[in-house]
């Protein structure tokens, strides 16, 4: 009787795993192509004729780049100043590396990273980047101050070392007010989480060249994200064309209820020069700084500011919601950008302002 059982059990399990088998195509190898291309490659970090800083004069470094290949790599070799420093022959993605190589020792001067990716047929492509190393000394960050941008060849707050978030290609320019300075481009922008750098007192300062093409675009958004054209909420500065010779700048902001214009606090001229520009929120009163000078007051607020669901900041457009009435990109450059949860007050703002012209 036992073995019957026993003997029925295996039929069972022999009758299950051949009916599951009908069902399924054969598994047959498949042809993987022929070799044709030669890898692609960038590096993303550092780059080209930019600067790297460092606190220490002998510093570790995360040089960025992306390999790929359309059938499979078999090495990247990284190369600083002629010497070999790395070289990687096992890849996760066997087509595509989003690499991140740290280097311990790299020293003040100037310096060539040059990266070479190979695939398994032996076609190649190099790239290389000139950089400088300096030293600079740890940033102290003023009473209240939560950003500061310098935008000296990279995208991070100087105060808790993190990094702007990167939409489109943005660049820098050598002629900044201060070292280098962000130039826009059309479909780019910055964006940066909200949380901890916003309160109902609040402020804003940073250097700005105006570019007028095209004639509309966003300079600052922390925009309530839920629906579009939700301006009781957050913060946005913008500039738009006045005739065919001038630009206006202004500002909207809202306390959670009613929003608040003050548009335009500066008209200018289209010609592109370097102003500092100024935003300071006591819990019932805005005032607006052009070149270390009141611009505009509003000193009758019935509520402060009012962050509700603003997650997010963008800097250089209206992105995501404050794109309307073309408040797009903008292609200006901006530098030396500072982000308080206090009100600044004018003789701060005085200083900063005679500090660096």
């Amino acid at each position: 009787m036992k073995l019957f059982k026993y003997l029925f059990f295996v039929a069972l399990i022999t009758a299950f795993a051949v009916s599951c088998d009908k069902g399924l195509d054969p598994i047959n190898p498949g042809d993987p192509g022929t070799e044709e291309f030669a890898p692609e490659l960038s590096i993303n970090y550092p780059l080209d004729g930019k600067i790297v800083r460092s606190a220490d004069s002998v510093a570790t470094v995360a040089f960025k780049f992306l390999a790929s290949d359309d059938f499979e790599l078999k090495s990247v070799v990284l190369l600083l100043d002629g010497t070999e420093i790395g070289n990687i022959t096992s890849f996760t993605d066997y087509r595509r590396l989003d690499g991140s190589f740290t280097f311990n020792g790299l020293r003040d001067g100037e310096h060539t990273l040059a990266i070479t990716a190979t695939d398994k047929s032996d076609k190649s492509v190099s790239q290389s980047v000139n950089f400088l190393k300096i030293t600079t000394a740890v940033y102290v960050p003023l009473e209240g101050e939560v950003l500061y941008f310098p935008f000296d060849g990279d995208y991070k707050d100087a105060i808790a070392e993190k990094e702007l978030t990167v939409v489109g290609t943005p660049d820098f320019v050598n002629e900044g007010k201060v070292n280098l300075a962000y130039i826009g481009d059309s479909a780019s922008y910055l964006t940066y989480p909200t949380e901890g750098i916003v309160s109902t007192q609040w402020s804003v300062a940073f250097w700005y060249k105006l570019n007028a093409t095209p004639v509309r675009g966003g300079i600052i958004s922390i925009s309530r994200g839920d629906v579009a054209e939700n301006r009781p909420w957050g913060f946005r500065m913008f500039r738009e064309n006045d005739g065919a010779t001038k630009q206006k700048i202004g500002v909207n902001f809202g306390n959670g209820t009613t929003e608040t214009w003050m548009n335009p606090f500066i008209t200018i001229d289209t010609t592109s020069v370097w102003m500092h520009i100024a935003v300071a929120f006591t819990e019932t009163s805005a005032t607006i700084y052009v070149n270390g000078e009141v611009a505009m007051e509003n000193a009758a607020l019935t509520a402060p500011l009012d962050w509700t669901e603003c997650t997010s900041m963008t800097i250089g457009s209206g992105a995501p919601n404050f794109i309307y009435w073309d408040h797009l990109s903008d292609r200006s450059q901006y530098d030396e950008m500072h982000f308080f949860t206090r009100t600044l007050t004018v003789e701060e703002i005085q200083a900063f302002y005679a500090v660096k012209k």
